[in-house]
């Protein structure tokens, strides 16, 4: 609990520029309610991250963005340099850190998770046989084409 707290008083310390427009939205989902918009330009205050999204201040509401969607504001580095470094996770040290590779998945997020032998049942049924594939593919007008292995230049 501690360090969460410290992780969020380092993000409220910081402000950010919008990079395009989005909206905002009530928590840290993709389908949760839209409170707001937010445009291109505009100024706000980083208050928390979770997963792939920043919690954000502006001057009318708060709520939540995709992480892309912020521009961290630092003196003397570019945007490209900012967005590398977010999805690096080198952003600020210069230094290789380790990352899990799964974005928008905390590291609390991977250390609760487990094995749903349900869901992975359901998700078995979605699966075809290659023969129905083959007929799904020839419906729509899609045919097979083969090419030759690919080693990148070299002999």
């Amino acid at each position: 609990m501690l360090a969460a707290c410290f992780a969020s008083a380092l993000w409220a310390a910081e402000t950010g520029i919008i990079l395009k427009p989005d909206q905002l939205r009530a928590d840290a989902f993709s389908d949760a309610k839209v409170v707001a918009t937010v445009n291109k330009n505009d100024t706000v205050d980083i208050l928390n991250k979770k997963g792939a999204w920043l919690q954000i201040k502006t001057k009318q509401t708060t709520g939540w963005v995709r992480l892309l969607t912020v521009k961290r504001a630092q003196s003397g580095t570019s945007n490209v340099a900012g967005m590398v470094g977010v999805a690096t996770g080198r952003s600020g040290t210069g230094k290789v850190v380790s990352t899990t590779g799964i974005r928008g998945l905390s590291a609390e997020d991977l250390k609760t998770a487990a094995f749903n032998e349900a869901e992975t049942l359901q998700l078995e049924q979605f699966g075809v046989s290659a023969d129905d594939a083959k007929q799904f593919a020839k419906a729509g007008g899609l045919s097979a084409n083969t090419y030759p292995y690919f080693n990148g230049g070299n002999p």
